[in-house]
């Protein structure tokens, strides 16, 4: 399908979740700026921790803002993490427009608290939104784009856009439930990349900043924009790649984990092996391992973890 360069998407399909208001509304414009027809998808609960009345208006009023600017869109209220809802939506993008081609996971809620105040609900709601809802869209945009290859014949277009965060990469001691299903996420991400790839179906995973009803209070007094200037933290950072990871230009992009905000882009590394041990024996005992590790982590303060984060100057403050 021919493309031009102000318009690499048109023809496609798009599905954003939790496109309704912040990340995920920034993202569904630009799709739609760059020719996608978007499935705006919004549960709409005013709280950021996922309750309230669920109210199609934040994904209406999106995918109006879409068709006032020459784009195509149509709505689905639905909540990703439960498995119908997440087929339903994936139906209706190829009842609508004839196909999907492109899924953007973003629909999340926050319940913050210290693990040992954390209650079950609070992680396991969590887990389900975010986790469990990019497994579902996931899942069933994988069956659509298998399906095509078949009858196809061979590859076909797909791209998977997953969210995941800076408190995977550095931790976030308030956040177990959301930096384990943000962990997740790149476990999920990785293995759908794999498992797709000879279907033609690429799938990356973006950890953005951005100041955003989630992180509001996160971000109060960081970075605040210049009178005139675009706030760092604007979701309209982010919003560019994941147009570009939706494109055609991004076909030798797959399984990667990139860190976006305030007009950079940071390509992470997986995990490298930085020190090395063999036992001398046939089996390591306490003793060689206390001689052994104990000076390798002696000079380290004992609260570091991954120093993706720390290399990149990615930590808030």
């Amino acid at each position: 399908m021919p493309t031009s360069t102000s318009e690499p998407l048109k023809g496609r399909t798009a599905i954003v979740t939790g496109a309704g208001r912040g990340l995920g509304r920034a993202e569904a414009l630009e799709l739609a700026r760059l020719g996608a027809s978007v499935v705006v998808n919004d549960f709409g609960r005013p709280g950021r921790d996922g309750t309230g009345a669920a109210d199609a208006g934040p994904a209406e009023q999106v995918a109006r803002e879409i068709r006032a600017d020459g784009g195509t869109a149509t709505v689905h209220t639905g909540d990703v993490a439960d498995h119908q809802q997440a087929e339903e939506l994936v139906q209706l993008a190829t009842d609508t427009y004839g196909r999907l081609d492109i899924l953007v996971n973003n629909a999340g809620i926050l319940r913050d608290r210290m693990l040992f105040s954390m209650t079950e609900d609070e992680w396991d709601s969590v887990i389900r939104v975010h986790l469990k809802g990019h497994f579902n869209t996931s899942h069933f945009a994988a069956r659509h784009w298998r399906d095509r290859s078949k009858r196809e014949g061979g590859p076909v277009y797909g791209r998977v856009i997953n969210t995941s965060s800076e408190a995977y990469l550095a931790g976030s001691a308030g956040q177990p439930n959301y930096a384990a299903a943000k962990g997740g996420i790149v476990g999920l991400t990785t293995s759908t990349a794999l498992a797709l790839a000879k279907y033609g179906v690429t799938a990356n995973v973006i950890c953005p900043r951005a100041r955003t009803r989630m992180t509001e209070d996160v971000f109060a007094g960081f970075g605040e924009p210049e009178a005139g200037r675009l706030d760092p933290l604007s979701p309209r950072h982010v919003a560019p790649l994941v147009g570009y990871l939706a494109s055609p230009a991004a076909a030798n992009v797959n399984g990667q984990l990139l860190v976006v905000h305030g007009g950079m882009v940071a390509v992470v590394e997986r995990p490298r092996i930085q020190a090395k041990f063999d036992t001398a024996q046939d089996v390591f005992t306490y003793d060689e391992l206390d001689a052994l590790l104990t000076p390798h982590y002696k000079d380290r303060p004992p609260n570091e973890t991954f120093a993706a984060a720390e290399v990149l100057g990615l930590r808030h403050g």
